[in-house]
């Protein structure tokens, strides 16, 4: 039987904009209007949790409202040929929409709600609404599924683990300035072809086994991919 190569993929921001999903960042972004330590902090949860659930329900209806775009869609394809792991930074779901089996979510996913009494118990969210008052099965409020900033990003060891374990890594629509996400590209072992897909590519060491494609995902993705798959 023919092993077949692991692609290990570090998906950002910049693949789900494309899709409608504003970015962090953004200057005109989803955040804007918003201090970011009261939606986004537990600090901010302990203060006004009405506000940080109607943030985040927000956000959970626009989400619902878009489609995965190209670059989504052929990372799926990319599963063909080859066994893929998307380690993702974004909080949506689009990656599984588009049908990616395996997925990774460094920051939490907006889709779950979990315990605050018990971080193991974590349930889907049907719709998009998280209201005060919706408990676990211990009776604790049930906050969003979200890392927060200041807070332990649990799947870390899990996405370090499968970076050591590639044969190809590819960084998606990512500045590469979030860490410890950033960080995964210094696990991946030496010397295996690596592809930075974004228009605009962060600063970095160029070394011959890095090509750099300065594109949006929705273009660039796919090319690579093809790209892959012929060789």
């Amino acid at each position: 039987m023919i092993m077949r190569k692991r692609i290990v993929v570090l998906t950002g921001a910049g693949i789900s904009a494309e899709s409608g999903i504003p970015t962090f960042r953004d200057a005109d972004g989803l955040w804007e209007g918003y201090d970011v330590m009261e939606v986004a902090t537990p600090e901010g949860w302990k203060k006004n949790p009405a506000l940080v659930l109607d943030f985040y329900n927000q956000r959970r209806k626009a989400a619902l409202q878009v489609k995965p775009n190209a670059g989504h869609q052929a990372l799926v394809d990319l599963e063909t040929d080859y066994e893929v792991v998307v380690i993702t930074q974004n909080v949506d779901n689009l990656h599984e929409r588009a049908g990616s089996s395996r997925v990774i979510h460094l920051h939490g996913s907006l889709f779950e709600s979990r315990s605050t009494a018990d971080e193991s118990l974590v349930y889907d969210i049907d719709g998009w609404e998280l209201k005060l008052g919706d408990v676990c099965k211990k009776g604790a409020q049930l906050r969003p599924n979200i890392v927060w900033f200041g807070e332990m990003v649990p799947m870390m060891e899990v996405a370090q683990r499968e970076a050591t374990r590639a044969d190809i890594f590819m960084v998606i629509g990512t500045s590469l300035q979030v860490y410890p996400a950033a960080g995964l590209l210094y696990d991946v072992p030496e010397g295996i072809p690596i592809y930075i897909i974004d228009p605009s590519i962060p600063d970095y060491h160029p070394q011959p086994n890095i090509t750099a494609i300065v594109e949006p995902a929705s273009l660039g993705v796919p090319k690579v991919v093809q790209q892959l798959v012929e060789e």
